[in-house]
């Protein structure tokens, strides 16, 4: 008989054109200018004494001793509850769970709230991570809209009508709802009112609210009414904060997030307790980035510094190479660390993204890898070296250019 795979990893597994062109252009040995690149390990972002004080503080870390907590140690917890007191939002240290990163904490969550073949509502645009984080736990995914006038001045928004219509629509339980704040790629952020109503919505249909806030930190036009910290809030839903090194602090090679657990009292000690045995059942977090949390975090803020700089640099690039006369034209943000570039409706995003990376050894995200409609887009990452960056941006107006005559 044939060794079955699981149908969970069906229909995956195709190299998409992009991808082949990027692998050619790599295996030439042709030069490739990637304003794709998130990684902020390796876009020159920290000098010799930032490498220096990392290195002290791993060296320092307790490895000699395994004391596991299905949480995670209360030291590293007290860290995290520290840095959320810094900006003024109150968590208990007993409400945070550690894991390995934003991903685990997504499965955990998978599994405390659904039931194999559930739905879980998630944004579009947005990571297209979901739909494989949720098909891995056996869950089903179902989108609502944030929704753009596509002008360079406009505003995202979370369309309330398509929560309704999904929630109308699904064919299984909906046990959660996804908001990722600031959003990934648009930038938008949960604002106050907005989660009035997705609260009475939860509270009405009985699901859970989760926020990802792993670019909390990165939020360049900060409002009143922006939500940063969903478990901090008084809801009647269940609710999650999620976030971790990766982002936060730009370490994504130690491998540590965090969840905090909000809403009222009683539903959140059965979901602490549930939660408990799931985390005890892996246990991944290492105990040496959990003993070293507290100098990393406050290591954290001096590279959060030079991100946020890099951030605001090429956010000015964009500004200057894609201004009211070009025909290129870069979406309004709130914060995180893309850009949305519109581009003419000559060619579709696929089709811009292919020729610049054939032609011009440009390599961007076409829109509809996080489901971008209504007109034409690419996404590009605020990360890269401002050399890299400039050029890069130099090469795509002009290839605009060329093609329109």
């Amino acid at each position: 008989m044939e060794t079955r795979f699981s149908r969970r990893l069906d229909g995956h597994r195709t190299e998409n054109a992009l991808a082949a062109a990027e692998r050619k252009q790599r295996a030439s040995g042709l030069p490739l200018l990637d304003l794709t690149e998130s990684n902020p390990t390796i876009v020159d972002l920290m000098g010799p004494r930032e490498i220096q004080t990392i290195g002290e503080i791993w060296r320092g870390a307790t490895v000699d001793r395994y004391a596991p907590h299905p949480r995670g140690l209360r030291s590293a917890r007290q860290a995290v509850a520290e840095t959320y007191a810094a900006n003024g939002d109150a968590v208990d240290v007993e409400r945070l769970i550690l894991t390995a990163s934003s991903s685990e904490s997504y499965s955990f969550l998978w599994k405390l709230l659904c039931d194999p073949g559930d739905t879980v509502l998630v944004p579009e645009p947005s990571y297209p991570l979901f739909d494989y984080l949720a098909r891995l736990d056996g869950v089903a995914t179902l989108p609502y809209r944030l929704t753009h006038d596509g002008t360079r001045t406009g505003d995202w928004h979370l369309d309330l009508d398509s929560v309704d219509d999904a929630l109308a629509t699904a064919r299984t339980r909906v046990a959660a709802l996804v908001v990722v704040s600031p959003n990934h790629p648009t930038g938008s952020v949960l604002a106050t009112d907005d989660l009035v109503s997705l609260d009475r919505r939860a509270a009405d249909f009985g699901f859970a609210l989760l926020a990802d806030e792993v670019f909390s930190d990165y939020v360049h036009r900060p409002t009143k009414k922006q939500v940063r910290c969903l478990a901090a809030q008084s809801t009647a839903a269940l609710t999650f904060s999620l976030g971790g090194l990766s982002k936060s602090c730009g370490f994504p090679q130690l491998k540590l997030g965090w969840m905090a657990v909000g809403g009222p009292r009683a539903v959140v000690g059965e979901a602490l307790d549930r939660l408990d045995l799931i985390a005890d059942t892996y246990l991944s977090v290492n105990s040496p980035v959990q003993t070293a949390l507290h100098d990393l975090l406050r290591a954290g803020a001096d590279r959060r510094r030079l991100i946020a700089a890099r951030i605001a640099h090429n956010r000015r690039v964009l500004d200057e190479l894609c201004d009211s006369e070009s025909p290129l034209s870069v979406l309004r943000s709130d914060g995180g660390w893309s850009a949305i570039l519109r581009l003419p409706a000559v060619r579709t995003d696929e089709q811009w993204a292919l020729a610049l990376v054939e032609q011009d050894g440009v390599l961007v995200h076409p829109g509809y890898f996080f489901d971008l409609r209504g007109a034409t887009y690419v996404v590009v990452s605020l990360l890269p070296r401002p050399d890299v960056f400039r050029e890069a941006v130099r090469r795509l107006a002009a290839r605009v250019t060329d093609v329109l005559g």
